[in-house]
């Protein structure tokens, strides 16, 4: 969970990189393109950052894989249900729908689908938490502090998503864990 944590606070950090910059540019660009910018450096990222989060030579590659489709239907899913519903309805039922396809997504490459209800709703939980953690350190500090309040943003939700994926793996991976001897 504490590799979690860590690896995808700071992926969070990189990933909202282009958050301020397309703010200070917003007449420029869209909200999808944000949104593919973001996603990009999310994937792009995340295999250095959290590829240990899989049990086994070969992480690395093993992650990708996994990761990258998995976060692209978490991220399309979000949006779908941000754009269509916008305010809390729209982020929570993209939270919840995007939570649930990574996490069935997570569950059936690990053969966890025994999990898959854990899997989802540590993701759910500990993302939303997060989200809206972020949420509120944005709504305090926006007017005045807007970069600090992107940032902290990130952070939070950092915080939240990485705990949610460092549980998720390790519930995906508990027969594995079992089998090597109780790694």
């Amino acid at each position: 969970i504490l590799r979690g944590i860590a690896g995808f606070t700071l992926l969070s950090i990189a990933g909202f990189a282009p958050w301020p910059i397309l703010d200070l540019w917003r007449r420029h660009g869209t909200e999808m393109q944000l949104y593919t910018a973001c996603t990009a450096i999310f994937i792009g990222l995340s295999g250095p950052l959290l590829h240990r989060l899989i049990i086994g030579p070969g992480s690395l590659s093993r992650f990708y894989k996994l990761f990258a489709p998995a976060f692209v239907a978490y991220a399309a899913v979000w949006v779908t249900f941000w754009v269509w519903l916008r305010g809390v309805e729209g982020e929570i039922a993209g939270l919840l729908g995007g939570t649930t396809a990574m996490g069935a997504i997570l569950a059936f490459a690990f053969d966890a689908q025994r999990s898959t209800v854990k899997i989802i709703g540590a993701l759910f939980v500990l993302n939303t938490l997060g989200y809206f953690a972020g949420g509120w350190f944005e709504g305090k500090l926006a007017v005045h502090h807007r970069l600090v309040a992107m940032m902290l943003w990130a952070v939070c939700y950092g915080i939240g998503f990485g705990a949610g994926l460092g549980l998720a793996f390790h519930l995906c991976q508990a027969q594995a864990r079992t089998a090597l001897g109780g790694k």
